[in-house]
C-alpha cells in the first residue's frame, strides 16, 4: 500500500484541485507542496517479484463529498480482502495510524508497517518510545539484502511489545545498517526463529517495489501529462494506464525464452543484459514495436464494409 501524488501546478479548471505534497522535490527536511491529486495505489508482487495493481484511485480533499484519505485507504484494503481472503499488507511510515492497525485486526489481515519515532509500544507494562527499545538493542541477525539499485548488509533484531491500538502481543522488528536510522517495523505475523525475522524484513523491503511502479506510470505513460478536467475522466485515464501495466506484469511472467517477450526485448535495445525492473525495456520495446503500424489495425483485420456505402432513399406509400 502507498499514496503518490500528480501535480498540476498550472492548472486552474481541473475539477477539484487540491494541494498535495510533491514527492519528487520535496525532501526529508523539507516539504513542498503544489496543486493536484492524491494517488492511493494497492498492488500485489507477482510470483517473479512485480507489482500488480488492485486498487488504484485518484481523489482530492477538495471533493464534494470527500471524507478522508483514510476511508480510501481502507476501501483498498478491503479490494485485496475480497481478493485474497487473508494477505500480508505492508505499508510505509505515514500508515503508522491506530485506526490502521485497528482496521487490519478487525479484517484478520498480516501486516509489515514501518513505525515513526513518535510511536509507543508497551513493553514489560511500561508505554516506551520505539526508538528507545531501538537503540537498547543491536542487529545479531545478518542479512545480505539488495535494495534500491545496490547491495546492502542489514542487521536485525526483534523484541515482544504491543501496540497502542488494541493492546495485542506484537513484534518490534528492527533493521540496522541501512539507513541513518535503524528502521523499526511493526509485525502480528508469529517470530519463533530468525528465519521468521529475516523474512518480515524482506516483506517491509519489496515494499519498494510500488515506489517503482509509480515511477515507470509517471515517466513511460505520461501519469501527470493529462489535459482531461473532471475527476471521473482522470481517473478512467488512471485505469487504461492500470491496463497497461497489468500487460507488461503478464509479459514479464513469461519464460525467458518465450517469442514474443525475446522480440519486445530485442527492440527494446537494452543497454544492460538483466534488471530486477522489467517494465520500462517492455514498455520500451512494445511502443517500438507498435511505432512501424501506420495503418492501424487494417494490416491485421480486413474491416467488414456494407456492400452499397452510397446513401439511399427508401420511398414508401
Amino acid at each position: 500500500m502507498d499514496d503518490s501524488d500528480v501535480v498540476k501546478p498550472d492548472g486552474y479548471k481541473f475539477e477539484s484541485l487540491g494541494w498535495v505534497r510533491d514527492g519528487s522535490e520535496s525532501t526529508a527536511t523539507k516539504n513542498l507542496y503544489k496543486k493536484g491529486y492524491h494517488v492511493t495505489e494497492a498492488t500485489v508482487l507477482t510470483n517473479n517479484n512485480h507489482p500488480l495493481s488492485l486498487f488504484s484511485e485518484i481523489h482530492s480533499s477538495g471533493e464534494k463529498n470527500f471524507t478522508s484519505i483514510n476511508d480510501v485507504t481502507f476501501s483498498a484494503m478491503e479490494r485485496a480482502n475480497s481478493l485474497f481472503g487473508k494477505a500480508t499488507f505492508v505499508m510505509d511510515r505515514g500508515y503508522d495510524d491506530n485506526k490502521m492497525f485497528l482496521k487490519l485486526d478487525s479484517m484478520g489481515q498480516d501486516y509489515v508497517i514501518r513505525l515513526t519515532a513518535k510511536r509507543k509500544l508497551l513493553y514489560h507494562n511500561k508505554w516506551t518510545f520505539a526508538t528507545e527499545l531501538r537503540n537498547r538493542r543491536k542487529g545479531k541477525v545478518k542479512l545480505p539484502l539488495f535494495y534500491k539499485g545496490k547491495e546492502h548488509e542489514a542487521y536485525l533484531s526483534h523484541v515482544k511489545v504491543q501496540i497502542t491500538a488494541s493492546r495485542k502481543d506484537i513484534y518490534l522488528v528492527l533493521v540496522y545498517g541501512i539507513t541513518e536510522h535503524p528502521m523499526m517495523l511493526a509485525t502480528n505475523k508469529p517470530i519463533r526463529s530468525k528465519e521468521d525475522v529475516i523474512a518480515v524484513a524482506k516483506q517491509y523491503f519489496s515494499r519498494w517495489r510500488i515506489e517503482e511502479y509509480f515511477r515507470c506510470k509517471k515517466q513511460m505513460f505520461q501519469f501527470e501529462n493529462f489535459r482531461v478536467r473532471k475527476l471521473k475522466a482522470i481517473n478512467a485515464l488512471n485505469f487504461y494506464i492500470t491496463l497497461c501495466m497489468a500487460f507488461l506484469a503478464q509479459i514479464t511472467m513469461k519464460s525467458e525464452t518465450n517469442a514474443l517477450k525475446v522480440s519486445i526485448i530485442k527492440t527494446a535495445d537494452p543497454v544492460k543484459e538483466k534488471v530486477h525492473f522489467c517494465y520500462y525495456r517492455l514498455a520500451k520495446g512494445i511502443s517500438g514495436i507498435l511505432s512501424y503500424a501506420k495503418e492501424g489495425v487494417r494490416l491485421w483485420f480486413r474491416t467488414k464494409r456494407p456492400a452499397y456505402r452510397q446513401l439511399c432513399l427508401k420511398l414508401t406509400a
